[in-house]
């Protein structure tokens, strides 16, 4: 489980071994308490806080504590200091980079998400009787991108890299405005909007990125990888490219959780407030999202590769491929 604290005041501390929340609610104190050994991540917003004694239980019970913005992106984390794995791992990662892998890596993340895109697009045909010409349609869209991305050729990514960003955000732009179209009106939205979000939509769909980014850099760094040392995305400082390339194919993930929240009419609009320039989700939708987030990830298992896994565990095993093909490694179906 993850332990998400993004009630104000909230604190975070240890009694008796035990992780214990302590947090006002209408004017009472509430006190939680978590065993170690339950917990995956510790998620934190603005305005709430920890004793040392709670990151020492959670460096001692491998538990990474993640600080979020309000819109939900990971500003950084606490963890201990060992690495994934072997440094070989790395060396062959930054060797990649800089030869013909980087377009193949590339070309593998981008063909698999515009899939992923295009099946969820078809995947809505079925309660949508009067819509299913046009989800054709854009789904056919989005599949000429993704064969022009994965038939781009090159010796570097670098060659080809403006082409097929330009790709990508064209098959962006028919996908999420089908994802519109197809909502009840008064959900519609025109396009992404980042910080702040616009619309509710987008304010629900970049805190979702914001948990998907925690998760897939985590993934990243057990595997033994370097969150670092992308190939598509840029090398500037302090940039983690990597986990903007890897996490591609996911995105899907996430969004296909706040289409279903939306979809299923469950957002109401005392989840999220206007401010200037935008909206915000509040307590109520993050509690909202957060369940259903992770219902999604830690709870529901699909077939892949031969057995039923829970999707962040299919992100960890593709992360763990991904260390033992640049290593020279062969995974098993299993792994």
């Amino acid at each position: 489980m993850q332990l998400h604290l993004n009630t104000y005041g909230a604190y975070l501390h240890v009694k008796d071994q035990l992780f214990e929340v302590k947090m006002t609610v209408d004017g009472k104190t509430e006190k939680h308490h978590v065993a170690a050994h339950k917990v995956k991540s510790i998620w934190m917003v603005k305005s709430t806080a920890l004793s040392t004694d709670a990151v020492h239980l959670a460096i001692k019970n491998n538990i990474d504590i993640v600080f979020l913005e309000y819109d939900g992106f990971p500003i950084g984390r606490v963890w201990h200091t060992k690495l994934g794995s072997t440094t070989l791992i790395r060396k062959k990662q930054l060797e990649a980079s800089l030869d013909q892998r980087s377009l193949t890596y590339t070309q593998d993340w981008l063909g698999r998400k515009l899939l992923n895109q295009a099946n969820l697009l078809r995947s809505l045909k079925k309660h949508r009787p009067q819509h299913q010409s046009y989800i054709d349609q854009q789904a056919e869209r989005v599949d000429f991108f993704k064969q022009k991305i994965e038939t781009a050729e090159g010796n570097h990514i670098k060659e080809v890299a403006d082409q097929i960003r330009a790709w990508e955000g064209n098959a962006g732009k028919v996908y999420l405005e089908t994802l519109s179209n197809v909502l009840p009106r008064h959900y519609q939205f025109k396009g992404r909007s980042f910080r702040p979000a616009v619309d509710p939509f987008n304010a629900f769909l970049n805190y979702a990125y914001g948990m998907l980014y925690s998760k897939v850099e985590k993934t990243l760094i057990l595997a033994g990888l370097d969150p670092f040392v992308g190939f598509l995305h840029r090398d500037d400082y302090n940039y983690k490219s990597l986990v903007y390339d890897f996490i591609e194919p996911y995105r899907v993930f996430a969004e296909k959780v706040v289409f279903s929240l939306f979809s299923g009419k469950k957002v109401r609009q005392d989840h999220y407030d206007e401010i200037t320039g935008g909206v915000k989700m509040n307590k109520a939708g993050k509690v909202l999202l957060v369940e259903a987030f992770n219902h999604y990830f830690e709870e529901e298992r699909v077939r892949y590769l031969g057995k039923n896994r829970l999707r962040i565990n299919i992100i960890q095993t593709d992360a763990h491929r991904l260390a033992n093909e640049l290593i020279g490694k062969n995974s098993s179906p299993d792994d």
